[in-house]
């Protein structure tokens, strides 16, 4: 009775212990891989914003018109990107983000170096509704921050939803509590950046 209980035991812990160590061999593998391919997605997120084409998707190409154009520095533990021209610095990439609906939303905004508009948005991570508050991922949502103003604006209100006085973006349909959301830690962040940078 014994032996007819334990065997079973052995047998599951040894099955257990061989698919621990495949699973644990093949994570090993490739976390090379799957880092250079996280990597690459946020090279790509960046260069989106600064409206930098792409002609593929091969991370290798990515990888090297990003290093082509864009210089990183590290700042708080925060990264900031820097678009470069002739050994100038045209734009500003800096990290936003804020709580959605279902967790939070991580962005990066781009900036002209003058602080005059903004030159780009996107999103790097969130768990917002498919179809709903996951549109925040649509380029169409996406575009219409490119161009918009920082200079001529009352206070921090750099984006506002139409038809509100001033709107200048139009709000997910259906997504009322993401866009409310990403307009307001934008807005937040936008401010304090560019007061903290021009203070420089």
């Amino acid at each position: 009775m014994k032996k007819s209980f334990i065997y079973p035991i052995i047998f599951m812990s040894i099955i257990t212990a061989f698919f621990v160590f495949i699973l644990a061999s093949m994570n090993y593998s490739t976390a090379e891989k799957v880092e250079f391919l996280q990597e690459t997605e946020l090279m790509e997120k960046i260069l989106y914003v600064f409206d930098i084409d792409l002609p593929s998707d091969d991370p290798e190409e990515i990888n090297t018109i990003f290093k082509e154009n864009i210089e990183e520095e590290e700042i708080d533990g925060e990264k900031l990107f820097y678009l470069m021209e002739d050994g100038e610095v045209k734009a500003i990439a800096f990290p936003s983000g804020g709580s959605g609906l279902w967790g939070t939303i991580e962005a990066y905004v781009g900036v002209r170096s003058d602080y005059s508009e903004i030159v780009g948005v996107d999103f790097i991570e969130h768990s917002e509704t498919p179809g709903l508050g996951g549109r925040i991922d649509e380029k169409e949502f996406k575009e219409q921050f490119r161009g918009l103003d920082l200079e001529d604006v009352e206070g921090s209100n750099y984006i506002i939803y139409k038809p509100a006085s001033g709107g200048n973006v139009d709000a997910i349909a259906g997504a009322t509590l993401t866009s409310k959301s990403v307009s307001n830690f934008l807005n937040k962040d936008i401010d304090e950046f560019t007061k903290e940078r021009e203070g420089d």
